[in-house]
């Protein structure tokens, strides 16, 4: 079997992936013996339908490299990207829409392929709604004639609230449900996409989550992409929303980060049995 034929397809605009590419444990456990290095990204999109790209956080890429991500990955592959640190850490959030035009100038050249930017607030972080207001005023709407895709992680409990929620909403903004039990967990839904971390992921199982547990993900994303919500996950406010089909990105993120690929191949897998 040729190991870079698609193994897997995007399923009615849902993305399930992993964070990030290169980490030696899947040398190991996903990536087949003797691939080299240089393949890693080539074998794990024929794999999962999408990746969260981490490396942008800690620095920008030059255009080249972006379209070459782009043209190593099979059609209807995604990437989602952080937005890097300097802007997310700065004092002055107002102030940042130069380095943020940088920034999407640049991963813009992903074209199609180019999923949601996650604007991550770390833990700790003081956040003054004026001046987080003005920020979200900062981002733009399309790059190279298509329609961006932000999504707010804010990981501050006493930020995170019903304003922050109709700000998002406000400017079509989706929000991060992190489940985790170290950041707020909400399943408030904010505009026409669904953006999911998962977070809970177990060395000690093959699969990194129990049976029943993919179970259940996989009908909360099959409710999400419908239209409608899932009742059994923690949300902010009592607001119902129903919508047309929504497109959802879910990733398995941190935790017992050696089984996240196999956790995502496993929902996938479920998921294709529709």
């Amino acid at each position: 079997m040729d190991l870079f034929n698609d193994t897997t397809k995007a399923t009615r605009g849902i993305h399930v992936g992993i964070g990030g590419w290169a980490y030696a444990p899947w040398r190991d456990n996903f990536y087949p013996k003797g691939l080299v290095q240089r393949r890693e990204l080539e074998y794990a999109s024929r794999h999962v339908t999408g990746i969260e790209i981490n490396g942008t956080y800690y620095g920008t890429q030059k255009p080249a490299t972006y379209a070459k991500w782009r043209d190593e990955t099979p059609q209807g592959f995604v990437f989602s990207a952080k937005a890097p640190m300097r802007i997310m850490q700065s004092r002055q959030l107002a102030k940042t829409g130069p380095q943020i035009e940088d920034f999407v100038g640049g991963i813009a050249e992903l074209g199609a392929k180019l999923g949601p930017l996650v604007w991550q607030f770390d833990a700790g972080a003081k956040l003054e709604r004026e001046s987080f207001t003005a920020f979200c005023d900062l981002l733009p709407r399309e790059a190279n004639g298509r329609v961006l895709r932000h999504v707010l992680d804010v990981r501050d409990p006493a930020f995170v609230d019903a304003d922050y929620l109709a700000l998002a909403r406000q400017h079509g903004f989706a929000t991060v449900l992190t489940d985790s039990p170290d950041y707020p967990s909400f399943a408030d839904i904010t505009t026409d996409f669904v953006y999911a971390r998962l977070m809970r992921s177990r060395g000690g199982i093959a699969s990194g989550y129990p049976a029943d547990e993919l179970d259940a993900w996989a009908q909360r994303v099959r409710l999400w992409a419908q239209g409608s919500e899932p009742g059994d996950l923690p949300k902010l406010t009592n607001d119902a929303v129903k919508s047309k089909p929504r497109e959802v990105f879910l990733y398995f993120i941190s935790a017992a980060k050696e089984r996240n690929p196999a956790a995502a191949m496993a929902l996938i897998e479920r998921l294709a049995k529709d």
